[in-house]
């Protein structure tokens, strides 16, 4: 079923040739969608893998537990950690 106007609250403008939007139309005619559902359907899902590409960093178990155990163990700092704090402005 067709999304309502009031569904709809931004605009997306862009340009292209008119052999690239003629050939978006006749794939959206083939998928039975309105040009706006054919491009969503197929863009949304690239742009959130784009995201979760760049701001997720996946390890593996091992390396999993080995980072919870640092965060509820933390090693003692050694004397290169110590200078660097010795070295900080006292207000940051």
């Amino acid at each position: 079923m067709p999304k309502s106007a009031s569904d709809k609250t931004e605009r997306f403008n862009i340009r292209i040739r008119p052999a690239q939007k003629a050939m978006i139309a006749r794939a959206a005619a083939l998928s039975h969608k309105d040009m706006t559902d054919f491009i969503l359907d197929r863009v949304l899902p690239e742009a959130e893998a784009v995201i979760k590409a760049v701001e997720t960093t996946e390890v593996t178990e091992r390396d999993f537990k080995r980072i919870l155990d640092l965060l509820e163990h933390p090693p003692k700092p050694n004397a290169k950690l110590r200078a660097a704090i010795a070295a900080l402005p006292n207000a940051i």
